[in-house]
């Protein structure tokens, strides 16, 4: 059913992942700031959630198509800001991952033959390259992971976790967290009920009204590397 009426809770989603995006990316302004690791692990999986939501609600083929085309036009324009700020960048910026699980997620809610061929071709991509793919090819999957949960109770938010946490590098996590990093900890506990508490904020919040979120927004990623990245150089 298309949604005519803003949801505020969605919208209060969006700025938070993008407050904890924020946050997780100041570990690299030069300061020493590795507890920022823990609230950053919210981000992308409060963003696949926001994405789940609005295929939950809007099943309009153009609605697929007007979404992916502002993913893949931002994936481009935010590599090289990305390149500029992240030291030495192992993968691609987020978005293409975001992509690609927009087309696993479609292709299962959308019995269409081109949808499903085009969720196989994100899914053979992820598994070819995962290493290339910012959270790998759990991360592709946990768009979908989310929209499957996204009307059952809440005890079905833990499957994406699990899946969250895979996505996050688990060994490396798991290995530090044995040797007592902090932040490993935490970054462990806050990939598991990330889900959870999007959830749950989706389902008690609706009665806050932030300021909408609305395509603008996407603009936010690569500006918000600039900005750091000036920052960075004025603390230098």
């Amino acid at each position: 059913m298309h949604m005519t009426q803003r949801d505020g809770a969605l919208d209060l989603l969006k700025w938070l992942a993008l407050l904890s995006m924020v946050l997780d990316h100041l570990r690299y302004v030069g300061y020493s700031l590795d507890l920022l690791y823990v609230p950053g692990r919210l981000a992308f999986p409060w963003f696949c959630l926001a994405m789940a939501a609005n295929l939950a609600r809007s099943r309009e083929v153009t609605h697929l198509w007007r979404y992916l085309g502002w993913l893949l036009l931002f994936s481009v324009i935010s590599e090289i800001p990305y390149r500029m700020f992240i030291p030495d960048p192992d993968t691609l910026n987020v978005m293409p991952t975001l992509a690609l699980g927009l087309l696993v997620a479609r292709g299962w809610q959308h019995p269409m033959l081109q949808s499903r061929l085009l969720a196989a071709g994100a899914l053979i991509l992820a598994a070819l390259f995962p290493e290339r793919l910012m959270f790998g090819f759990f991360g592709v999957l946990l768009p979908l992971v989310m929209l499957l949960v996204f009307r059952r109770p809440w005890y079905f938010s833990l499957l994406p976790g699990l899946v969250c946490l895979a996505a996050n590098q688990w060994e490396v996590l798991y290995y530090s967290a044995r040797l007592g990093n902090k932040a490993a900890i935490f970054g462990i506990a806050t990939c598991l009920i990330a889900p959870l508490s999007g959830m749950f904020l989706l389902r008690h919040a609706r009665h806050i009204k932030p300021p909408p979120m609305r395509r603008w927004a996407y603009a936010l990623y690569p500006l918000h590397f600039l900005l750091l990245l000036l920052v960075r150089q004025i603390a230098a």
